[in-house]
C-alpha cells in the first residue's frame, strides 16, 4: 500500500499538471515556421511581453496539409492563431493588430478613430500591398508556385516595383525614427506599423534586394535590433527543433 506521503506527492503534480494545462488553455497558440510571416506574431507577442504557445508546423513534413491544420487554416498557410477563447484568426496584418489593440492599445497601435491611427492603418497596409507583394511576386516565381506555373520573366519587373516601394517607404520616413513621427513627437516611437515594414524589409535583404537609402538603412537597423525580435527568432528556431 502506498504511503500517506506518496499518495500526497502524486496528487500535488496532478493538480500542478492540470494547472499547466489550464494555464496553457489561456495563452495565444501561434501556428508558424521560422523566417516566414508568422514572425510578426512571435515578435509582437514579444513586444507585449505575453505568454504564448508557439506550434511548429513543418512544411516539409506535411503538416502544414495535415487533417488538423487544415481546419485551423484551410489555405495551409501560416500564420495563425487561436485565442484564449479558441477562436482563430488568419493573416499577419489582422492578427499584429489584434494582439497590439488587445493588450498595447494607445501604445504599439494608436486608438481607433484618431489621425495617428489612420496613419497607422496606411503604412501597415503599405506594408502588406505595396512593399510585400512584389517580394511575394519573386518568391512565388522562384519556389513557391509550382515549376509549370512559374513564370521567370516576371522577377524583373517585380524587383523595379520593390525599389519603386523603397523610394516611397524613404520618403515617408523622412528625417524620422519611426514611421509615424510625422503625426508628431510623440508618436516618433516604435509602432507595429514599424513592426510589419521592418520585417518586410528583411525579407527583402534575404532575397538579395538592395536597399540603399541611407534613412532607410539606419531605420531597418534600429528597429531589426530590438531585443523582442531577437527573442522571437530564438524561440521559433529553438520550437521547430521538436
Amino acid at each position: 500500500a502506498k504511503g500517506l506521503q506518496e499518495l500526497a506527492s502524486e496528487l500535488y503534480i496532478i493538480v500542478v499538471n492540470r494547472r499547466d494545462e489550464e494555464i496553457l488553455d489561456n495563452m495565444i497558440k501561434i501556428y508558424g515556421t521560422p523566417q516566414s510571416r508568422a514572425t510578426r506574431i512571435t515578435w509582437v507577442m514579444e513586444e507585449l511581453q505575453q505568454e504564448y504557445e508557439y506550434h511548429a508546423i513543418h512544411f516539409a513534413k506535411g503538416d502544414a496539409q495535415s487533417p488538423r491544420f487544415l481546419a485551423i487554416n484551410p489555405a495551409g498557410k501560416v500564420p495563425a492563431i487561436e485565442d484564449e477563447e479558441g477562436r482563430i484568426l488568419l493573416e499577419s496584418g489582422a492578427i499584429v493588430n489584434y494582439l497590439a489593440q488587445k493588450w498595447a492599445p494607445g501604445s504599439l497601435i494608436p486608438n481607433s478613430g484618431t489621425f495617428e491611427r489612420a496613419l497607422y492603418d496606411q503604412w501597415s497596409l503599405f506594408a502588406l500591398t505595396e512593399l510585400e507583394q512584389p517580394l511575394w511576386t519573386i518568391g512565388k516565381h522562384k519556389f513557391a508556385l509550382p515549376k509549370e506555373h512559374r513564370k521567370p520573366d516576371v522577377i524583373e519587373t517585380a524587383q523595379w516595383e520593390f525599389q519603386k516601394a523603397l523610394t516611397l517607404l524613404s520618403n515617408g520616413l523622412g528625417e524620422h525614427h519611426f514611421i509615424l513621427g510625422s503625426a508628431g513627437a510623440e508618436w516618433d516611437r516604435f509602432t507595429t506599423a514599424d513592426l510589419l515594414l521592418t520585417h518586410t524589409l528583411l525579407w527583402g535583404k534575404s532575397f538579395k534586394q538592395p536597399i540603399e537609402q541611407p534613412n532607410l538603412q539606419a531605420y531597418l537597423l534600429r528597429c531589426s535590433s530590438r531585443d523582442a525580435l531577437k527573442r522571437a527568432v530564438n524561440v521559433e528556431a529553438e520550437q521547430a527543433k521538436r
